[in-house]
């Protein structure tokens, strides 16, 4: 008996020394010191010649990813899943930066969509398997039915300017939710990459708008969101004074009438250089 109660305490010491950082302490270090705000905080660029220097931290970080298994993961309240799912997503896309770096000028200098893709390349190792960064976004995080989120495109960084900026701190549990209202709004008002054009009468936003259109009209209903998505007029309609100058413009788009249009993606390196 007392052999087995000492096994259990054994087996419940060595299981909390590896439990994981839910926090993400380590990769919150790294973009708190590495990620430059810009347009009071609608965009950030990326130090990554410094976070270069620190790539034995990033490498220690990712390798406690790595080391979390599919049963443990899925023991995960909703909220730490996601996040878990995001930070991973961008911790490895800056690892994969820096395999090249600084002999890129966009991501997509390490193959195009058809060809070697960089985001279907297969460089690392998670829920015990090797997994891609579309396996994380495609495959987990917009996978129908598990997350249900439209919010998640402001949250995934590809390194490139036209994306969502990579926020200053990691995502957490506890404030995922104003964690991704925040990214939202700092994307929806910059108005480089989402604008209303009073001369053309259009509603300008970004290609992702596009590309994954059905996340904005599926009823998505999100983590927090004030109920389902079911059109991207009607999203965009919630912030239609981020998107507006004037009261008449931002009455079109609050009422769902303005045109959309979409604007060019800009595929160059998110560097701080």
């Amino acid at each position: 008996m007392i052999r087995l109660l000492l096994a259990a305490i054994a087996l419940v010491l060595a299981t909390g020394a590896h439990a994981f950082d839910h926090s993400h302490a380590a990769w919150d270090a790294l973009v708190k010191k590495h990620v430059k705000l810009l347009d009071g905080g609608r965009a950030s660029q990326v130090r990554y010649a410094d976070f270069a220097k620190d790539r034995a931290a990033l490498a220690a970080y990712l390798a406690e990813v790595s080391r979390v298994g599919e049963a443990e993961f899925r023991a995960w309240p909703r909220e730490q899943r996601m996040a878990f799912l995001v930070n991973a997503y961008n911790a490895f896309t800056v690892e994969l930066i820096l395999t090249k770096y600084p002999d890129l000028k966009s991501i997509r200098d390490l193959g195009n969509i058809l060809f070697n893709s960089p985001w279907k390349r297969r460089f690392f190792t998670l829920l015990g398997r090797e997994e891609s960064l579309d396996g994380i976004e495609h495959g987990m995080l917009r996978k129908p039915g598990a997350y249900d989120e439209p919010r998640v495109h402001y949250a995934v960084n590809c390194a490139s300017v036209g994306c969502p900026m990579l926020r200053e701190e990691a995502y957490v549990a506890s404030r995922l939710d104003a964690q991704l209202e925040e990214q939202a709004r700092r994307f929806l008002s910059d108005r480089t990459r989402n604008r209303f054009d009073p001369r053309s009468g259009k509603l300008e936003v970004s290609e992702i708008f596009k590309w994954f259109k059905e996340d904005w009209t599926s009823g998505y209903r999100g983590i927090g969101t004030a109920g389902p998505v079911t059109s991207r007029e009607q999203y965009f309609a919630r912030y239609a004074d981020l998107l507006a100058d004037s009261p008449a413009d931002r009455r079109l788009v609050a009422e769902g009438k303005a045109p959309i249009a979409h604007l060019d993606y800009d595929w160059s390196l998110n560097d701080a250089r």
